[in-house]
């Protein structure tokens, strides 16, 4: 195996050099101790890029990010952080502030990057980080203001002129943080990087650098951020840079480039995970399994409303009964925890704190609660494996995509294969992958193992027969 040094990629012209793949993130929260565990196991096993952002579980990813930092020396890590979006705590702080040129693209997601707003984030993202200075500074998706005027009209060449001005204006902005020490790279996180030449929303690397060369040559625009899986692989086959591709114009002008959502593909109006769920060619679970995965549950929600009297946890509705609807229709995992939080925790926090209340210091309440959190907990866990074995069929047809795209070796998880497929890409500097377990940071890693691949060849091959 490689040394942590031999593995090193540069960065770009930064003078930074990165583990291949880095600690994405994105819903990473501080108080959760599984995501702080994967964090700390990814930096113990080499590991040193963490990308984060200031509305990643509204500020406290950032948080999570620089309390795990304390227990490091500060070069054992590249720290990318971004900005541009409002929402939650930025959104109370936007609506009393009156920033300039906000793009309010919908309710309860606002946009900036107008210098005034970037000098809040980059004070709170510090503050939340506990750095003096942040490695590397985006602007998140500055094309919310593209989106936006697309659905008042039909883009032109005025709402492209308005956007890179904007680009601009913040770049200008950012070469004085620089210069104070608050920041020693910046760049731009864009989901339009990958987009075809004649899509009108596209936005582009080489008018962006053309902003950042128009404030000084020795300007410190020197990292992207792009999507890019096998599902979405503009970044690496469209010829929109002045007739190369993103990476290619990247590569020859001293530009990192990270990549973003390696395992969560948008095709076809659907999200399609590039994971295994079960073994490959497995049976999918029956809806009677799930009725044998929710009999603990089932019996001890009984023993409740046997010995003590009080109404069911869904109110008329049994919390066993509730699970038997919404389990069939969930979609994914990701489904699973945005429907659980709102249809199930929120309502059961709200029946345990009344029955607390009631009950007082009934002692087989207290016993019925202690055990109760347990098997919840337990239950959660299998109908999370459930759901997930549901989708091993879509995963199935991935890997008979990437045999027919000329994959000679699919032995390794779906995962794995997916990773190194980006990471054989010239001109990628690192990939970012989600791992809010150490089980994710294992698998991931190992994908760095993985024989080298003719990864273009193999992304144009699968492209074709998506078309």
């Amino acid at each position: 195996m490689k040394s942590d040094s031999a593995l090193k990629r540069s960065l770009g012209s930064t003078g930074l050099f990165t583990h291949p793949l880095g600690f994405g993130c994105y819903r990473i929260a501080d108080g959760n101790a599984e995501h702080e565990a994967a964090l700390r196991d990814y930096i113990e096993r080499g590991g040193n890029l963490i990308d984060t952002s200031a509305n990643y579980t509204d500020g406290q990813s950032e948080v999570l990010v620089g309390k795990v930092l304390q227990s490091y020396s500060r070069d054992r890590a590249i720290v990318v952080t971004k900005a541009g979006y409002i929402q939650g705590q930025n959104m109370t702080l936007a609506q009393s502030r009156s920033f300039p040129e906000v793009v309010k693209y919908g309710e309860g997601i606002w946009h900036c990057i107008h210098p005034d707003f970037l000098e809040t984030q980059i004070a709170l993202s510090t503050e939340r980080l506990q750095l003096e200075t942040i490695d590397i500074f985006l602007l998140h998706n500055p094309e919310y203001f593209l989106s936006h005027q697309a659905h008042q009209k039909r883009l032109d060449a005025e709402d492209h002129k308005e956007f890179y001005r904007r680009i601009g204006q913040a770049f200008q902005f950012l070469e004085h943080k620089v210069r104070q020490g608050k920041i020693r790279w910046y760049g731009t996180s864009s989901n339009n990087y990958g987009l075809a030449a004649s899509d009108p929303a596209m936005t582009s690397v080489a008018r962006c650098l053309a902003e950042a060369e128009g404030i000084s040559p020795a300007h410190h625009f020197r990292v992207i951020q792009l999507p890019m899986n096998l599902y979405e692989s503009g970044g690496a086959i469209e010829l929109n840079n002045q007739g190369q591709t993103v990476l290619d114009f990247c590569r020859a002008r001293g530009l990192g480039v990270l990549i973003n959502r390696p395992l969560n593909a948008f095709f076809d109006n659907q999200m399609i995970r590039l994971a295994d769920f079960a073994k490959p060619g497995s049976r999918t679970p029956q809806i009677e399994e799930l009725s044998t995965l929710l009999s603990p549950l089932r019996k001890h929600e009984e023993l409740l409303l046997e010995e003590i009297q009080v109404s069911p946890i869904g109110g008329r509705e049994k919390l066993v009964k509730i699970l038997e609807q919404i389990v069939p229709q969930l979609k994914s995992v990701d489904h699973w925890e945005q429907v659980v939080s709102h249809y199930v925790i929120v309502p059961l926090q709200r029946w345990i704190e009344d029955n607390s209340k009631k009950l007082g210091n009934n002692v087989s309440w207290g016993v019925w609660l202690e055990q109760f959190f347990p098997i919840l907990h337990e239950t959660f866990e299998e109908i999370e494996r459930f759901v997930q074995a549901q989708q091993q069929s879509v995963s199935d047809q991935v890997r008979h995509k990437l045999r027919q795209a000329g994959m000679t070796d699919d032995s390794p998880t779906l995962s794995q294969i997916a990773l190194s497929v980006l990471l054989n890409l010239d001109g990628v500097s690192c990939v970012l992958n989600g791992m809010r377990r150490r089980t994710y940071v294992q698998d991931a890693l190992e994908s760095i193992l993985l024989p080298p691949i003719d990864a273009l060849h193999l992304l144009k091959n699968f492209r074709n027969q998506l078309s």
